[in-house]
């Protein structure tokens, strides 16, 4: 597993990592969105950037990834795992009680992951990807059309 010089917030004066953020959220707009809201971490060594997740809050007691993602020659490594337990660590750090994520339907891996990190499935937010998204959207072979949200107690 590559070890990381640092997963820290990204300072307002560096140059937001679209590529990587719209690997996991195709929609600019929508990442603008929730970044004006959040905080952007990533995780760098000599100064390349290999992945990033945006924590937001939704209120006192709960915090969401709206984002998380992995350079996609460097995944299968361990980052996305090191990424989460750094969301986790940060959002517990912050007196949040609560940490949430969500995914597509068709985001098989992801859905792997976070249930082996210990996040349960809470609800389904049907038809989220239809109706927020212009065009429709495929992933392993699957209409991505709903959002599994899951959930975990920190």
């Amino acid at each position: 597993m590559r070890i990381f010089n640092a997963i820290r917030p990204l300072k307002k004066d560096e140059k937001i990592p679209y590529k990587l953020l719209l690997l996991a959220d195709p929609s600019k707009e929508l990442i603008d969105q929730y970044l004006a809201v959040s905080t952007l971490y990533i995780a760098e060594e000599a100064g390349v950037v290999y992945g990033v997740y945006v924590l937001t809050p939704i209120d006192s007691n709960i915090a969401e990834i709206k984002n998380i993602s992995v350079d996609e020659s460097h995944q299968g490594k361990g980052i996305g795992t090191l990424l989460l337990r750094h969301a986790e660590d940060t959002a517990r750090e912050k007196g949040y009680k609560t940490l949430i994520i969500g995914t597509g339907n068709s985001s098989i891996g992801q859905l792997y992951l976070y249930q082996k990190m210990g996040f349960e499935i809470c609800g389904i937010k049907k038809d989220f990807f239809i109706i927020n998204y212009k065009k429709p959207l495929w992933e392993n072979h699957i209409q991505c059309k709903h959002m599994i949200l899951l959930s975990k107690t920190l």
